[in-house]
C-alpha cells in the first residue's frame, strides 16, 4: 500500500482514539484535543521519527513556557497601555528566535505553535490563569507528539510489502 493510504488509515484510526482519550479518561487533566492535534502535525513538520518527537515536545513546551511568561509580563506592563500586550508578545517572539541557536530548540515554528497553544487556552479558557494553563498544555503536547510518532510507526508497518 502507498504511504499516503497507510497514513490515511493510521492517522484516521488514531484520531478516533486520541479524541476518545481526551474527552474520556484524560478529561480530568483538561487535555485539549486542538493542542494535541497541533503537536501531532508539528511532529511531522519537525521531521518525524524520534528526532521529530523530541524536538516537538522540547520546542512546543519551551514555546508554551515563553507564551505563559509573555501573558504574565503583559499584565506587568500596564503603564504601556494598549502597547502592553504587543510589547510582551514581541519580547516573547524574540526569545523564541534567539533560543533557536540551541539545537534542541532549533525548530522555530514548533516553538511558535507552543506559544500560540497556551495563549489560545488562556484567552479561550474559562477562568484559565497562565499558570493553570501550563499543565494541560504540556500534557496535550506530549499526547499529540506521541500520537504522531505512533501514527508514523503504524503507517510504516502498513507500507511494508507482505512477506511471502
Amino acid at each position: 500500500m502507498t504511504l499516503l493510504i497507510a497514513l490515511t488509515i493510521s492517522i484516521g484510526l488514531l484520531a478516533v482514539a486520541a479524541t476518545w482519550l481526551v474527552f474520556g479518561p484524560l478529561a480530568a487533566l483538561q487535555v485539549q484535543i486542538w493542542q494535541a492535534f497541533i503537536a501531532w502535525g508539528c511532529f511531522y513538520h519537525s521531521g518525524g521519527k524520534t528526532d521529530g518527537l523530541v524536538k516537538t515536545v522540547a520546542c512546543m513546551a519551551f514555546g508554551a513556557a515563553v507564551g505563559m511568561a509573555s501573558v504574565m509580563l503583559a499584565g506587568q506592563l500596564g503603564a504601556l497601555g494598549a502597547l502592553a500586550v504587543p510589547v510582551a508578545v514581541g519580547i516573547g517572539a524574540g526569545v523564541l528566535v534567539l533560543a533557536a541557536h540551541l539545537p534542541l530548540l532549533s525548530v522555530i515554528p514548533a516553538s511558535v505553535y507552543g506559544f500560540a497553544s497556551i495563549a489560545g487556552l488562556i484567552l479561550l479558557g474559562k477562568d484559565m490563569t497562565p499558570m493553570g494553563a501550563l499543565a494541560p498544555t504540556l500534557v496535550s503536547i506530549v499526547v499529540g507528539a506521541v500520537f504522531g510518532w505512533v501514527s508514523e510507526a503504524l503507517a510504516t508497518l502498513l507500507v511494508r510489502p507482505a512477506q511471502d
